[in-house]
């Protein structure tokens, strides 16, 4: 492939079919480091599609900084939320923002929650009728709820509104979320909405404090001796928010849509033993999070690509994942996948800080599925998500076979 072929990948519309799983094969083959031009309204950016050259990109934050923007909508603007968010800090400071936020979210705090995240999505699916289609997309849209709502402290009937909030966020091209005067209004109301919401949290938590809560975590957080502003606090709720709408709301919708009616549920769903290997084949397969962007600190050599100070690159999380060099057989899902160092929770510091959080819930949330029922097969057409970073379904019609 010519650097000078038009394979833009910032394209929302590309994706309204699924993964451009042929366009990232041939750049992993013949230019895993590839330069897409600006179109006169933002800058070009580099893309890589390699498992190691993604690896590299997400370990070395002294080389690719994450402080100017992490997704293909910040290029050319500057990221207002460096230095104070998670994701948009890089260490040390980011070191001690993380530290008491991933306290709260360890293996053993979160095995001590799997047996309520079960017996809410039991109750959950439920209500859900076997032999009838129904839309799995509306039993999926509680799992972040489950996960962070007590965490968080935010009142279930809050939900339905920041889950829209978030969609709008994660998908502002996408025809359900979009508002009449385009996507640029569609962002701009939603963060508007969504901090204003966060910052009446945060203040309701000042004047009665919630102790074990994620918010009370930040809000007794000092880095560099300070503590952290309201600011600080609601960006890094909101990005804890769009993780697990990203994740838990979408892992589930992507694998099923691909294993209903293939013999694919079924075959896993009879092999309990499987579940862990599963969900995390599922992680891969689905990868919720199709690319993170990172700035370049100083000219850098990638695969033998020069890249200068500045450039933004682009790492294709789901082309790493589906890498024939580090994958065998990437096409195929296969819930006994081991070993399986998929990317799609990033790597290096920036690793995401819900992963084991994650985990739990899918775990749960398959075993009930499973439990439930026998296999799933798809009953009306599958509609995708309209976005360059969230690989997203927004509607899926299946029917479920009672076991």
């Amino acid at each position: 492939m010519s650097a000078t072929i038009d394979v833009d990948l910032s394209d929302p519309a590309r994706y309204l079919r699924g993964e451009p799983h042929d366009v990232w094969r041939v750049l992993r083959e013949q230019a895993p480091v590839h330069w897409q031009a600006g179109d006169g309204r933002q800058p070009g950016y580099w893309s890589v599609t390699t498992y190691r050259a993604v690896e590299r990109v997400l370990k070395d934050p002294a080389v690719f900084s994450s402080e100017g923007g992490t997704i293909l909508g910040m290029r050319g603007r500057p990221e207002p939320a460096a230095g104070h968010q998670f994701v948009t800090t890089d260490p040390p400071r980011h070191t001690e923002l993380r530290r008491p936020v991933q306290q709260l979210l360890t293996n053993a705090m979160i095995g001590g929650r799997g047996d309520g995240y079960r017996q809410e999505i039991d109750r959950l699916l439920r209500t859900m009728p076997a032999g009838v289609p129904f839309d799995l997309t509306t039993v999926t849209a509680h799992l972040p709820r489950i996960a962070l709502g007590p965490l968080l402290g935010i009142p279930e009937a809050d939900w339905p509104r920041l889950e829209r909030l978030m969609c709008m966020v994660k998908a502002e091209t996408e025809p359900e979320y979009m508002l009449p005067g385009g996507p640029q209004a569609t962002l701009d109301r939603a963060h508007r909405e969504l901090f204003a919401y966060l910052l009446d949290l945060v203040a309701r938590q000042r004047r009665d404090p919630q102790p074990g809560t994620l918010v009370a975590a930040l809000l007794g957080l000092a880095v560099g001796g300070r503590p952290l502003g309201a600011g600080a606090v609601v960006a890094n709720c909101y990005d804890l928010l769009s993780g697990a709408v990203a994740v838990l709301g979408e892992v589930p919708n992507v694998t099923i849509a691909h294993l209903a009616g293939n013999g694919g549920y079924a075959a896993w769903a009879g092999r309990p033993e499987l579940l862990r290997s599963g969900v995390e084949e599922a992680l891969r397969w689905a990868c919720p999070a199709r690319h993170l962007m990172r700035r370049a600190t100083e000219p850098v050599s990638l695969e033998g690509v020069r890249i200068d100070a500045g450039d933004a690159v682009v790492a294709w999380l789901g082309s790493a994942n589906r890498d024939e060099n580090r994958f065998a057989r990437p096409d195929v899902f296969d819930p006994a996948r081991s070993p399986n160092r998929h990317l799609s929770f990033g790597a290096g510091p920036h690793t995401c800080i819900g992963a084991a959080l994650a985990r739990a819930v899918l775990q749960a949330f398959f075993a009930a599925l499973f439990d439930r029922f026998a296999d799933v097969q798809i009953s009306d057409e599958v509609r995708r998500v309209r976005s360059n970073w969230l690989a997203g379904i927004s509607k899926l019609v299946v029917r479920g076979t009672p076991r």
